[in-house]
């Protein structure tokens, strides 16, 4: 069963002794107590990547970043520990899944040729493009594009996700550019694209996006919300992402 915030809350006096001391007793303490945080965050990654059906290698993950949040969080940050080390854990379980590269090449290429196809049509139709005219620009056939799309999910979610807890975490704290005005400038900058692409989308697609990232609803949960199906759902994750994704890269 997962800890509610309540018992969470429970072990500030725990992380006060530990603050003073670093006992490894007590850190081993604070470590079990965080072990259902980590496999929370598993149960809600492994549907999202479909490739990997181990949890328990993204386990052993999780719990390298859930070590290294212990490491390093300071009780004066002004934010809570679940809310770092989940950071830290999605991080290293993405740092990891990454590092499988599981993209072949020619995927790669068949998804920056529909970027750049996207790109072209939202510039001389004044609008964003439909996948039908996406592909007949790139003379693909129907099938073949819903195919790469629904392998371009993977990869976009990747970078977008990484893009979201970067551009958030960065201006709540830092292990070591906290007080470098560059960086600081940086990552304002980059909460400020961020926010601009979307607030750019057509309201389902923002209403998406929101609801699968801010109130963390599922695929399914959000299909039924719109009354569509999870598939259509999916569809349109794929196609924001891909579309926030190439333009960030862009920017940066």
């Amino acid at each position: 069963m997962d800890m509610d915030v309540k018992t969470f809350d429970d072990l500030s006096e725990l992380w006060l002794q530990y603050s003073g001391s670093k006992d490894p007793e007590l850190k081993n303490r604070i470590l079990t107590a965080y072990i259902p945080l980590v496999k929370k965050i598993v149960r809600r990654i492994m549907p999202k990547y479909k490739m990997y059906n181990d949890s328990e290698d993204l386990i052993s993950c999780g719990m390298i970043g859930l070590i290294d949040a212990v490491d390093k969080y300071d009780i004066n940050y002004g934010v809570k520990f679940e809310t770092y080390a989940t950071t830290r854990i999605r991080g290293e379980i993405l740092d990891y899944m990454r590092k499988q590269d599981w993209a072949p090449s020619s995927l790669r290429t068949k998804i920056n040729r529909i970027n750049h196809a996207s790109e072209a049509l939202e510039y001389k139709l004044g609008r964003q493009p439909t996948e039908k005219e996406v592909a007949e620009y790139l003379h693909m056939p129907g099938a073949e594009y819903q195919k790469v799309m629904e392998k371009t999910h993977i990869f976009n979610l990747m970078y977008f996700e990484d893009m979201v807890t970067d551009t958030y975490f960065s201006d709540k704290m830092s292990d070591s550019d906290e007080s470098n005005p560059a960086v600081i400038l940086q990552n304002k900058e980059m909460n400020r694209i961020l926010a601009e692409l979307i607030d750019a989308l057509p309201e389902k697609e923002k209403l998406v996006i929101a609801l699968y990232y801010y109130e963390e609803m599922t695929l399914k949960e959000i299909a039924g919300i719109l009354k569509v199906t999870e598939s259509r759902v999916s569809q349109i994750h794929s196609k924001v992402l891909s579309r926030i994704g190439y333009k960030l890269k862009k920017m940066i």
